[in-house]
């Protein structure tokens, strides 16, 4: 016959977990004596310092193979990319003439990128190099001896430069300024001792089944776009900024911009603009990479 299990009380449940807790015959807690449980840290502190101390000893040894002033791995690195300031989401520059609230926040964006560019810090801060040639600095068995920088003024950009009565790059009169600017390289010698200079055109994005425009399509694009100025004279770049050492030795180096002003694109029009980064011996057609020495925007000009 099948015997009832025994009813424990409230109290006696209590008593049972209050021994486990603490037993003050076997002076155990939870069930383990005071050495049981510092053999069990030991060990747990013993092997987490081992696997901490293993962890720490691969990095250090990763560390020594490291160069901290060149990256270890260029060799993707063919062709430089570009990029537009002021940096719109989607590099989409769309604004409205007479609401100013729609393009402050590409003027602020200027006046910030633009202000190591001001004539006074770069006097301060850079030198007076010969135009015209690489500003090649050996390291004269001193290794990663900081480099001099070339000034590259502010006061080159024209009316791009931001410092008239308005300083506004044109947005308050619907002729705005898009900055384009060289992305850093180092050891990058572009040209092949010849100028270089960006150039930049109106040009549809290219959609899928599309086997290219018709000139027609390219001229009708160019004439509602209207006419640009590049700053400076021809968008050319001095190769007296190249090469780049890297931020640890070339602490204030200036990469040059070119700006692009547009003086009558048509209003509440979308136009898409690509800039391609001239210079011998450089690719910029290349399909699979389309961020290579070239950058596309769309720019829009609304007007009530």
């Amino acid at each position: 016959m099948a015997r009832d299990k025994e009813k424990r009380s409230c109290g006696q449940v209590v008593a049972e977990w209050r021994a486990f807790l603490w037993d003050p015959r076997t002076r155990q807690f939870l069930g383990r004596t005071g050495s049981s449980w510092g053999l069990i840290l030991l060990f747990y502190l013993v092997f987490y310092g081992f696997l901490a101390g293993l962890f720490a000893l691969t990095m250090w040894v990763m560390l020594q193979s490291v160069d901290p002033h060149v990256p270890k791995y260029q060799d993707r690195l063919l062709t430089p990319g570009l990029m537009i300031r002021p940096c719109a989401e989607g590099l989409d520059v769309t604004f409205n003439v007479s609401q100013s609230q729609t393009w402050h926040q590409y003027v602020r964006a200027l006046h910030q990128f633009l202000e190591p560019y001001n004539d006074s810090v770069q006097a301060a801060r850079n030198a007076a190099c010969p135009a015209g040639r690489y500003n090649e600095q050996p390291d004269d068995s001193v290794p990663n001896y900081p480099k001099r920088a070339c000034r590259f003024n502010r006061s080159l950009l024209g009316p791009c430069a931001g410092l008239g009565p308005h300083g506004d790059y044109g947005y308050g009169s619907g002729q705005p300024c898009v900055l384009v600017k060289v992305n850093r390289v180092i050891n990058f010698f572009p040209g092949k001792n010849k100028s270089i200079n960006i150039i930049c055109a109106a040009k549809r994005p290219r959609t899928k089944g599309d086997l290219g425009h018709s000139a027609t399509t390219r001229e009708e694009d160019a004439a509602l776009l209207g006419p640009m100025q590049l700053f400076p004279p021809n968008g050319s770049i001095d190769l007296m900024y190249f090469p780049y050492y890297g931020k640890r030795v070339h602490v204030n180096y200036t990469q040059p911009v070119v700006a692009v002003q547009f003086y009558n694109a048509t209003a509440n029009v979308d136009h898409h603009v690509e800039c391609r980064l001239n210079a011998a011996g450089l690719r910029t057609d290349d399909e699979r990479d389309k961020f290579a020495g070239r950058v596309a925007f769309r720019l829009r000009i609304n007007r009530d």
